[in-house]
């Protein structure tokens, strides 16, 4: 699996939150926090970043939805949930990770990340992408 070889790589080396790679090189490299950077990339990318390796740091249940929706090959995470393991392993997702965690935390470590919180009843990946959409637009605009 040498795309995520290069996407772990970028990660690794760039300090990056989330780093895409197909085809041997570097299709898309993001430093923004949470699901956003998947988001960018879906809008910039769309069906291209189908059969790509995804390289991110953090990886909880929405993240590994939104992949299943982009029906990328593999997944590399620093840090994966348990509910976003099951994820990508129902929808035939390859992975790695360094860090397995019970549930992933919002910023302030006291309560489960709003996003990890929001998909827990999520199961279709089609369905998953357009309400995380939603709630990422309404979260935004509250801020």
């Amino acid at each position: 699996m040498r795309d995520l070889e290069i996407a772990k790589q970028a990660l690794k080396e760039k300090n990056l939150t989330l780093a895409i790679a197909k085809d041997g090189k570097i299709i898309f490299q993001s430093n923004l926090r949470g699901v956003i950077g998947i988001f960018k990339a879906i809008d910039e990318l769309g069906g291209k970043l189908e059969s790509s390796a995804v390289a991110d740091k953090i990886v909880g249940k929405a993240a590994a939805l939104l992949f299943a929706y982009l029906h990328v090959a593999a997944v590399f995470a620093s840090v994966l949930s348990v509910k976003g393991k099951d994820t990508l392993e129902k929808n035939g997702i390859k992975y790695e990770f360094e860090f397995l965690v019970p549930k992933i935390l919002n910023r302030t470590g006291r309560d489960m990340c709003p996003f990890e919180k929001f998909s827990l009843d999520l199961e279709n990946p089609e369905e998953a992408y357009f309400k995380l959409k939603g709630f990422a637009e309404k979260l935004l605009k509250e801020n």
